[in-house]
């Protein structure tokens, strides 16, 4: 029998949970609150789910896992990216092209040349591939799980192009973040998040990542580039609006996806 890939295995077990609890409510263990959380739940992740299909509808999964691959002209350079149907994290997504093409396309205004740069929730890496052929010193990071891809897609691309080697560390988003990344011994020109908001359940941890790195007195800049998708999306845009100085510098109505640019208020 063939295996579904595991983003729409995940959103399977996502509702059957949703529904148990569902269950719960109708026999009166759930609060009615609990309810509507759990639908918002079942519904964003089906969203993403199908998104996620639907950009890979062509392919045909195997027993284990399927593979794709997307191909980009950016920054002077053919880009070949693997994507894997394994998690969210290992496809690419519009915020991080859109985010990629700002990048090359206004380097007077956002100069990476020689500069330290972090990407959080890399994923693919496209975003780190396009600021290391711009001349950045890169560090992508994100979940261990996703290294391994992100690594081959790193070194496939900027081997032989860039500056500087880009590196790969695992960074969960709030864990060990002073041990790990202690400033000011790890400190970032700017650091780069494309669509890292949807329902991971980490929001939280998501702002507090970027306030470790984008300090007061850090002169860090924060670029954020994300599609609107759901109300969680609007919900963090005001929690992150609330937390950083901020400017819209982009909003591309057409994919639904809006670029912040932030820095620490002192």
């Amino acid at each position: 029998m063939e295996t579904l890939p595991k983003v729409s295995q995940h959103a399977q077990e996502t509702h059957q949970i949703m529904e148990n609890e569902l269950d719960d409510k109708q026999d009166g263990k759930l609060p009615a609150e609990e309810q509507g959380v759990a639908n918002e739940a079942l519904t964003d992740q089906n969203v993403m789910a199908g998104e996620a299909l639907d950009r890979r509808n062509i392919w045909e999964p195997s027993v284990y896992y399927a593979l794709g691959n997307e191909s980009f002209y950016i920054a002077g350079h053919d880009i070949s990216i693997r994507e894997s149907m394994d998690t969210f994290g290992a496809l690419i997504w519009p915020g991080g092209i859109a985010l990629s093409q700002f990048l090359e396309n206004n380097q007077q205004q956002l100069n990476l040349m020689d500069k330290a740069v972090l990407e959080i929730g890399a994923g693919t890496g496209l975003l780190s591939i396009v600021a290391s052929l711009l001349g950045a010193w890169v560090t992508a990071t994100d979940l261990p799980d996703i290294l391994s891809n992100l690594t081959f897609n790193l070194l496939r691309n900027t081997r032989g192009r860039c500056r500087y080697t880009p590196q790969v560390s695992a960074l969960t988003w709030a864990q060990h973040l002073q041990r790990d990344f202690p400033y000011p011994a790890f400190h970032y020109d700017y650091v780069l998040a494309s669509d890292v908001v949807y329902p991971h359940g980490s929001i939280n941890e998501l702002l507090e990542t970027m306030q470790h790195f984008c300090r007061p007195g850090s002169r860090t800049t924060l670029l954020w580039a994300n599609k609107i998708r759901f109300q969680s999306d609007l919900k963090f845009t005001e929690s992150f609006e609330s937390s950083f100085n901020t400017a819209l510098l982009a909003e591309l109505p057409q994919q639904e996806v809006r670029i912040y640019k932030a820095t620490a208020k002192e």
